[in-house]
């Protein structure tokens, strides 16, 4: 759901160079005289030598999160016109596409950041961001990102930098809502890859039985699913919640809501971390429940004073730049936001990886962008925090948080996961 603002934007021009598996681009949207993008004259403009940083961008393949383009195009623009980019340099993005069923395009990249001189590679959502770890650590460029998609790359804690909570909390945080519901039935579907199998058979299996939940998953083709009859499937025995486990894009969940709405289906819609589906379904949505490490605008009335003006920041910036907005739009933007404001916190003035890595895992009481109060540097998990939010659909297109706010995971169910606490 996004709402014109009618700031003029300059987008950010960007040079593309091709692979065989990867696409890769580079993104510095502030010359070195300081001028450029619609801040230009209201805010502080970074200037001299750019601070490259690589970006896993989920855009090659058939599972793509094209929102995260937009996302990082909004963040360079904030980054280095209105806040005066990193110790007032700006920041470059290597941008590089990476296919989520193709382990190989991820090696590729980290090889190519490696090659660029990168001081840090940034986490799109990549489900097969573990193949580039051995690669960054022996070249000392930590990951750094906002959820490790990847259950391996969120089961260490060295290299690594997550400013949100582990995936498996915002699984653990909704059956928890459910089972206080009194909700003892639930069918999520995924794309079929091999993170998808392995999160549900090792976390969604166990965490039912233990908290006497019914769960059930069901999958579809990566390139996307025939969502009538998904539907008619997740609907099957009328499960009292069903929907996505997660969504490459908005335009699934809107679509797999309007189809589960269409077989009749009455139950909770869980719809992963989307929005957009919110807007475009009204009186429908209403009910439908969605997940989130940080607030989004649809929660901007329910959001805490600390982190409701930098929502609005945030929305403004994702529309004027175009492209697919939603949750992957706004979460890349937080995250290249909190790691510029990480470490100009820590003050961080070496940019080598090693001292980026120290700067960010040295964070305390961190009160991040758009979400809660964070803390990194735990020996035994790269995220920052186990904190996550469940936004309920209410009936003026907007949504509010379950139970109030942030969502703490039971700690015990969480220590069963490798790396989650």
């Amino acid at each position: 759901m996004r709402r014109r603002t009618g700031r003029v934007f300059a987008a950010a021009v960007a040079a593309a160079c091709v692979f065989s598996v990867v696409s890769c681009s580079s993104d510095d949207d502030s010359g070195s005289d300081g001028s450029g993008g619609a801040a230009e004259g209201s805010g502080v403009a970074a200037t001299g030598d750019p601070i490259r940083v690589g970006l896993f961008n989920p855009s090659q393949g058939p599972g793509t999160q094209p929102g995260v383009t937009t996302g990082k195009d909004a963040a360079v623009e904030y980054i280095n016109n209105q806040i005066g980019g990193i110790d007032g340099r700006p920041i470059e993005v290597i941008d590089c596409g990476i296919d989520q069923t193709a382990p190989e395009s991820t090696i590729s990249c980290a090889n190519q950041f490696v090659q660029a001189g990168v001081v840090a590679a940034i986490d799109g959502y990549n489900s097969e961001s573990q193949a580039a770890m051995p690669i960054l650590t022996s070249a000392g460029i930590p990951m750094v990102g906002q959820i490790p998609f990847n259950t391996a790359t969120g089961a260490e804690a060295a290299n690594r930098v997550y400013f949100g909570p582990p995936a498996a909390a915002f699984l653990v945080g909704f059956m928890q809502s459910l089972k206080a519901a009194e909700k003892e039935s639930l069918t999520l579907a995924n794309a079929d890859l091999p993170q998808a199998h392995q999160v549900f058979d090792t976390l969604m299996v166990p965490l039912g039985q233990q908290l006497q939940i019914d769960v059930n998953g069901v999958y579809y083709p990566p390139a996307g699913p025939n969502y009538t009859a998904l539907a008619t499937t997740l609907a099957d025995g009328d499960p009292a919640a069903a929907g996505l486990m997660t969504s490459a894009n908005e335009n699934n969940c809107t679509k797999l809501s309007q189809s589960l709405r269409s077989v009749g289906y009455q139950g909770t819609m869980f719809m992963a971390a989307c929005t957009e589906f919110i807007e475009t379904m009204g009186a429908q949505a209403v009910g439908a429940q969605t997940y989130s490490p940080i607030w989004q605008p649809p929660a901007l009335d329910s959001a805490p004073q600390e982190v409701k003006e930098n929502v609005q920041i945030s929305e403004q910036y994702v529309d004027e730049a175009g492209g697919s907005g939603g949750f992957y739009a706004y979460g890349m933007f937080a995250t290249l936001v909190d790691f510029v404001n990480g470490l100009n916190t820590a003050g961080v003035t070496d940019f080598t990886g090693p001292s980026v890595l120290a700067g960010l895992k040295g964070l305390t009481d961190f009160q991040s962008f758009a979400g809660p109060t964070l803390t990194c540097g735990k020996e035994t998990t790269p995220n920052c925090t186990t904190e996550m939010l469940l936004f309920e659909v209410t009936g003026d297109n907007t949504t509010e948080p379950v139970g109030g706010g942030y969502i703490t995971p039971n700690p015990e169910v969480l220590a069963m996961i490798p790396g989650a606490i």
